[in-house]
């Protein structure tokens, strides 16, 4: 095996990150809701018209909050993806929650909106909608069904900044959102997350449960003349050292994200070829989406496949990897799971690859990656 010259992600750094962090810890207020938060959350709502923003310490709190908010309980069920990141689930269950499990779209790893109705039963509280990759489900088929059925619609955007439905930003449709700023996203804050709220009836108890069950952001306001225990809530908001290092991020959001897409568009011109001749999937977009350059995959035709690139690329030096294992099928849920095989959710599981994606990936290092990709036709006897 060759030693990893192209790692699958390297955070991006414009420069100006310890810079505002030492103007956060020089300013006397660290501990969080501070200048620096202030400013990112006042940046969420003007560029996306998001009614209330709230910084967490990570994508997961902003889930636990949404659940908090939508007063999901024992016994209430939460339509969910299966193909997603444990933490979309885990903040209903969490909750009590008994999670449905939905399946894939065939052109898409996100939700199948068209069998969601199906899904649905006097129980449903919530639907919690993943926006793969950044490519936006199709949110007029939910909405509808959540006004029809009266369900909260939480969407999580974890990989969507700066992406759009129809030309409305996602996480700004459903009643909640939740974005994500780990060091593996566009914009990343080596940790952290974001709650937007788009339902002004959850906006002052976003703010008490945010503060630890207080209401202790109107005292510092000037709102009340003293904060007490309100309600529960837990202290999801990170300090002002996330925040500085975000506001940093955030300023050269348009250049990171130009840079991103060109990457993602290189991929898939060198490679668009090769895949249809090799019957590999490359991403699709919906025409009411947009690409918003978070990540690059390819849909194998089998499991030997995707495993065979992805060790023929780490013997030349370069680290892809698959993503994430069906929620019903894993250890924790596989014996609470009642409900019809999800074939697709399966699909993307076990043929599902990622491609080195990061801002200084380098031109050159793109085409290496393309090439080495190509040479895997002969292990796979491919056309050339």
């Amino acid at each position: 095996m060759g030693s990893i010259k192209i790692p699958f992600n390297r955070p991006y750094l414009t420069g100006k990150e310890t810079y505002y962090i030492e103007q956060a810890v020089k300013s006397g207020k660290i501990s969080g809701n501070g200048m620096f938060t202030q400013k990112c959350q006042k940046y969420f709502e003007e560029k996306y018209g998001f009614k209330k923003t709230l910084l967490t310490t990570s994508c997961t709190d902003a889930l636990e909050m949404a659940a908090i908010l939508g007063n999901i309980q024992t016994g209430d069920e939460v339509i969910v993806p299966s193909y997603t990141f444990v933490s979309s689930a885990l903040a209903f269950v969490r909750q009590g929650a008994k999670i449905i499990f939905a399946d894939s779209r065939q052109d898409h790893p996100g939700i199948d909106e068209d069998k969601i109705e199906k899904l649905i039963t006097p129980k449903t509280k919530a639907i919690v909608v993943v926006h793969y990759a950044g490519v936006a489900c199709d949110m007029d088929k939910v909405m509808f069904l959540a006004n029809k059925y009266n369900f909260l619609v939480v969407e999580d955007a974890a990989q969507s900044i700066d992406s759009f439905y129809n030309g409305k930003p996602l996480g700004s449709i459903g009643h909640l959102a939740a974005f994500s700023f780990h060091e593996t996203k566009n914009i990343n804050s080596g940790e952290g997350g974001l709650l937007a709220v788009n339902d002004a009836r959850f906006i002052k108890r976003a703010e008490i449960i945010w503060e630890k069950g207080t209401n202790r952001a109107e005292f510092f306001r000037g709102e009340v003349n003293k904060y007490g225990w309100e309600d529960i809530g837990s202290s999801f908001l990170p300090s002002e050292i996330i925040a500085a290092y975000l506001w940093a991020q955030l300023e050269n959001l348009d250049k990171i994200q130009q840079r991103r897409i060109e990457i993602w568009h290189q991929y898939f011109r060198g490679l668009n070829e090769w895949a249809i001749k090799n019957e590999v999937n490359l991403p699709a977009i919906p025409d009411y989406a947009t690409n918003n350059g978070h990540m690059f995959y390819m849909v194998c035709k089998s499991t030997d496949q995707r495993d065979q690139i992805i060790r023929h690329l780490e013997e030349n030096g370069v680290y892809a990897v698959s993503h994430y294992l069906s929620l019903h099928k894993s250890n924790f849920y596989r014996s609470r799971y009642i409900g019809d095989d999800l074939m697709r959710a399966d699909k993307y599981t076990e043929c599902l690859l990622r491609l080195p994606f990061f801002y200084e990936l380098k031109h050159e290092e793109i085409e290496l990656i393309i090439n080495t990709i190509k040479e895997v036709k002969q292990i796979l006897g491919g056309n050339a």
